[in-house]
């Protein structure tokens, strides 16, 4: 029987798909050469055609006229993922987006496979929505209508550290994944003995490599464009600081396409003209004017990842896209410093899975890494420090979860 269903690991940053090929998982090359494909989209105004992946980046650098869209699994589960708006050169809803771009994959999929893939097996975090019950129900709500669009029959939905931890070969005895994804940081308690997985609990919270990059871009990058500083009063004396909410919009990735308005544009204009120090809301105007906030996104992403190299020396955010010569030192100890609020949360939410599996942390054999965001310190060491007597393990940070899904795709088929 050929398969039928095809595991998608759809990620905030990165996404990957899959099928078993014999007894091992099969990754198919979403795009040229590679196995996974940046979630990311650009609608080419000029052109009237949209992009993905690699390309849609490409787009987004060589400066073309159009509309770039990263990180939307987080928008699942709020409003803005069903409002109707204008898009560059069409009017859609997110979900038509995301549903776009996972037709994209099932598309390359059937045409590197030679398959009909009708049917998904979709990895997702444990929690959209840590906090929120009705937007983490209604995430899945929205991701399962994007897949039917998407032109699926069916969709079954699986958490993406369990999906790592069928992932785990020979692996055996009591293990921890630690999957830190672009949005969402997951962990699943499993058991292996010989070929069987057992999931014995899994748990997660909404935070990930998209709010590292926000946390260094507010901490770095935005005084640079005029966060905390002082704006005149529109009338009598003294002076009051620049709001915080532009900062932190422009500083998520989520939330960078919606800040290209005439409103945010009005109010920098405002703030060049009064603010104390002009240069720094110039900057901010020019942000906006020239829709560069995802570039910056981008710079701060590099900076982050080149500062997290072992032996790191200190380095500096790259923000010549803005203004020649304008960069934002960081350096090892400032990215651990800026990062330490994240790196406890994970820690504790790594010892509530652990106390929902109701063992002790000494019982841990291993703890395997699962997303490109564990490869940071910051979650290296708080792993380290709560299981010191576990053997810590690299697993293919990027495609552990799609392989998994590969997995469970054959297993659905059996079923059939």
């Amino acid at each position: 029987m050929f398969p039928q269903t095809l595991g998608i690991d759809f990620g905030t940053s990165n996404t990957a798909a899959g099928v078993m090929a014999g007894d091992r998982p099969y990754l198919i090359e979403v795009e040229a050469g590679k196995t996974t494909l940046p979630t990311s989209v650009f609608f080419d105004t000029q052109r009237k055609v949209t992009t993905y992946g690699s390309a849609a980046n490409a787009a987004l650098i060589e400066g073309r006229e159009g509309r770039f869209m990263r990180a939307l699994k987080s928008v699942l589960g709020t409003p803005l993922m069903r409002e109707r708006r204008q898009v560059a050169y069409e009017t859609l809803t997110l979900i038509e987006v995301v549903a776009r771009f996972l037709q994209t994959i099932r598309e390359r999929a059937e045409a590197a496979t030679g398959l009909t893939l009708k049917h998904a097996v979709s990895g997702r975090p444990v929690l959209f929505h840590s906090s929120d019950p009705a937007r983490n129900e209604q995430a899945l709500v929205d991701l399962r209508e994007a897949y039917g669009i998407a032109g699926f029959d069916s969709v079954e939905f699986l958490f993406e550290p369990e999906a790592a931890a069928l992932a785990t070969g020979t692996m055996t005895g009591l293990g921890l994944i630690v999957d830190i994804g672009g949005g969402t940081s997951d962990f699943s308690v499993f058991t292996r003995d010989g070929a069987a997985t057992q999931i014995i609990a899994s748990h997660g919270v909404r935070l990930g490599g998209t709010d590292f990059d926000k946390s260094i871009s507010l901490a770095r990058v935005m005084p640079l464009l005029g966060r905390g500083a002082e704006i005149r009063n529109d009338m009598g004396a003294g002076t009051y600081l620049a709001p915080n909410a532009i900062f932190n919009d422009l500083a998520s990735w989520e939330k960078i396409p919606f800040q290209y308005n005439a409103e945010t544009r009005k109010m920098a204009t405002i703030f060049s003209k009064q603010g104390i120090d002009k240069a720094l809301f110039n900057r901010l105007y020019d942000t906006l004017d020239l829709e560069l906030g995802h570039d910056i996104a981008f710079a701060v992403e590099r900076g982050k990842i080149m500062v997290n190299k072992p032996d790191a020396p200190d380095a500096a955010i790259d923000l010549s896209v803005l203004e020649p010569k304008l960069r934002a030192p960081i350096s090892p100890t400032m990215l651990q410093d800026t990062l330490s609020d994240h790196g406890a949360t994970i820690r504790q939410c790594a010892k509530e899975t652990i106390d929902r599996a109701g063992i002790e942390t000494d019982k841990i054999g291993t703890v395997v890494f699962v997303g490109g965001s564990s490869l940071m310190h910051v979650v290296r060491d708080e792993m380290r420090n709560l299981f010191p007597n576990a053997k810590l393990v690299d697993s293919e940070a990027f495609t552990a979860v799609a392989s998994g899904l590969a997995m469970a795709a054959h297993a659905a088929d059996q079923r059939r």
